[in-house]
């Protein structure tokens, strides 16, 4: 009985290996990313659309007229200005988001630009359609 009880025991550990793929080298393990050259590049900011921007920019109008040629003593004249230029739309974004104080010695007009203009509504892709409407008033 001692034997039987033996030899089933190895048969169902031999099972159980055979099952598990014992005894055979593992397979070479896949690469979970695709190599360096193969992957995407990153993706930049996308472009913004200067339709729907001319909508939201009233919300710059107030201070940058709606010809955005700026308002004397509020804001900038976005249609010749050098710093809009020579920003990237992912700089501006960024810069619209937190505004710019009156205290900043880079603020000329001495009155606050507030974060978004002052309407924190305005969504990342809202920010981008306005600097697309921007980049289309430059001369």
């Amino acid at each position: 009985m001692k034997k039987i009880t033996l030899i089933l025991s190895l048969l169902v550990l031999l099972s159980v290996l055979a099952a598990c793929g014992g005894g055979g080298s593992a397979p070479a393990a896949q690469p979970t990313t695709p190599p360096a050259a193969q992957q995407p590049a990153a993706q930049p900011v996308a472009a913004g659309d200067p339709v729907k921007g001319k909508e939201s920019f009233a919300t710059c109008a107030g201070c940058h007229g709606m010809d955005g040629k700026g308002i004397q003593g509020l804001g900038k004249d976005f249609t010749a200005s050098e710093f809009v230029k020579g920003q990237t739309d992912e700089q501006l974004l960024a810069f619209i988001k937190v505004g710019r104080p009156a205290t900043d010695p880079a603020n000329t007009v001495g009155v606050d630009m507030p974060p978004k203009g002052g309407n924190p509504a305005l969504t990342d892709a809202d920010l981008l359609n306005i600097i697309a409407y921007i980049r289309t008033l430059q001369q």
